[in-house]
């Protein structure tokens, strides 16, 4: 066999510049992705977290602590780092709030697993650990769960605003934000946003209607009109073009006169159709004809146009009327009802400042959130802490069950599994216990963020918990107490969930593959 093998060429599979990584050195490259995340993310968590400045390739800078927004806009690379970004975006997706936790836990527990595959357990004996433990903590959290009310829903969205930008006027966001989703039941999708780049985020204020950035096309159209009844139309207001190309030969000069009277008449006709039917205020999302437009506006009424699809949904769905496809279909029954339009005509510039708000409907499906403040980048952070408040306080409302936040339940869970896994046989015992200590990094961050000792606070903790005060927690200035903090239950379950899934996947890798060479 030797002699016959003896001068052939190897046989090659891969190409030279491939690198295979096996046994430990695979855990490492995981370890490092899931320490570069949490070292990124660690600093912005909870009450006292700071932001972080992204400057981004196409020159814009963010401020912010979200951890949504930090992770979207990170350019990853790492293969592993890359099922982090995936993880995050199903937490955003779910729940619209967490995602830091999520990263935390998920990096705290392939950490955990690496101190146990140095010890010689075998990577599925590990999986199988943090799956027992998972199913512990969904029993836990199942027993600490509360009904929902108004007071604590507002506590969920204070809550889910803290150590955010809107933190500052926390108190009147979060009975904007409950107050919005009570008219909407619930829909965040019908919740808009508008800046008013003016005031402070105290100016905040929820508007029972919608609030448009478009140019007001005509100077002398009324700025204020109370009673308004809308007409939302999907096209243009103006008569019906010729689809074909023709030419038209005029001999007589009465001819050409009877042509223009007879376009004359065809504007005089949809313009006496719009008014007919009762509404004075014609929203369309295409172009108005200039006969038209003077037309309605010497019957004191306002036209607007080119709204976007998303635009003209809100005014409709806001006023209760219904778009139109053609103009000789409008009907009373199609007109909505607003209390009041009122347009704000601004200063020229390159872009479009004049405002247009349709007010105090009476029964709106879509609300909008005015939002204060003078500083662009500002209101920017404020409503994306808006937004996850809107979607945890949604979640919470939805499913009625409520748990004690500020780390008073994960230290709970934890302490669960650690005494679960006081009654377990097998090497799994130490995967669960590895999975409680992944579950106190989020108490013991919220510590270290506060400047308090992590250790000290993490042993008290433990010790208010085992003597059966559930609602202990750590609060803004580090100290172990009740801190009034509520979430959705499901927004912690989906965490505990989305880590578990994620870290087993990661630890059921025992060899990469880079055609790279990296």
């Amino acid at each position: 066999m030797g002699d016959e093998a003896a001068g052939k060429p190897p046989v090659v599979i891969l190409r030279e510049e491939t690198n295979v990584t096996s046994g430990t050195a695979v855990q490492e490259k995981l370890i490092v992705a899931a320490r570069v995340f949490a070292d990124i993310l660690r600093p912005t968590y909870g009450p006292r977290g700071l932001d972080k400045m992204l400057y981004k390739t196409d020159g814009n800078t963010a401020i912010t602590n979200d951890g949504a927004k930090i992770v979207a806009e990170l350019m990853v690379k790492h293969p592993a780092a890359k099922m982090f970004v995936a993880m995050a975006e199903s937490q955003e997706n779910a729940c619209g709030d967490g995602v830091t936790g999520t990263l935390l836990l998920s990096a705290e527990l392939l950490i955990e697993a690496n101190r146990l595959l140095q010890k010689g357990l075998h990577p599925l004996t590990i999986v199988d650990g943090y799956i027992r433990a998972n199913e512990i903590a969904q029993d836990m959290i199942t027993s600490l769960e509360i009904p929902a009310s108004k007071e604590l829903l507002l506590d969920v969205a204070t809550t889910s605003l803290t150590g955010k930008g809107a933190e500052g006027a926390s108190e009147k966001i979060s009975e904007m934000v409950v107050e919005a989703l009570a008219i909407v039941d619930g829909e965040t999708e019908n919740i808009s946003m508008h800046k008013t780049n003016t005031g402070s985020l105290e100016n905040s204020k929820l508007l029972l209607g919608v609030a448009v950035r478009r140019r007001i096309i005509l100077d002398a159209l009324p700025n204020i009109i109370e009673d308004a009844r809308v007409a939302t139309i999907n096209g243009d207001i103006a008569p019906r073009k010729q689809i074909r190309s023709s030419e038209i030969e005029i001999e007589d000069v009465n001819k050409l006169e009877a042509f223009l009277d007879a376009e004359d008449t065809i504007r005089d006709d949809l313009a006496d159709k719009l008014i007919k039917s009762g509404a004075n205020v014609f929203i369309c999302s295409g172009v108005v004809d200039k006969g038209i437009l003077h037309r309605l506006l010497r019957a004191g009424h306002f036209v607007a146009g080119e709204f976007d699809d998303s635009e003209l949904r809100n005014t409709a769905l806001a006023t209760g009327s219904r778009i139109i496809e053609h103009l000789a279909d409008i009907s009373e029954s199609d007109v909505g009802v607003a209390g009041r339009l009122v347009s704000e005509k601004k200063p020229s510039t390159d872009q479009v400042e004049d405002i247009i708000r349709l007010e105090q409907c009476p029964s709106p499906k879509v609300v909008t959130c005015e939002i204060g403040g003078a500083n662009s980048m500002a209101a920017e952070e404020a409503i994306r802490a808006i937004h996850d408040s809107l979607r945890a306080t949604s979640l919470a409302m939805k499913s009625n069950r409520l748990i004690h936040g500020g780390g008073a339940t994960h230290m709970s869970c934890a302490l669960a599994i650690r005494e679960a896994a006081e009654h377990a046989s097998g090497r799994e015992r130490l995967a669960m216990e590895a999975y409680s200590r992944a579950l106190e990094i989020i108490p013991s961050t919220l510590a270290q963020n506060a400047g308090a000792d992590a250790l000290d606070k993490i042993l008290e903790l433990r010790a208010a918990h085992r003597n059966r005060s559930n609602d202990v927690g750590i609060t803004a200035t580090g100290e172990v107490a009740s801190t009034g903090a509520m979430e959705a239950s499901d927004c912690l379950r989906s965490a505990l969930n989305s880590a578990t899934e994620t870290c087993s996947s990661m630890l059921r890798i025992d060899q990469v593959v880079s055609a790279r060479g990296d």
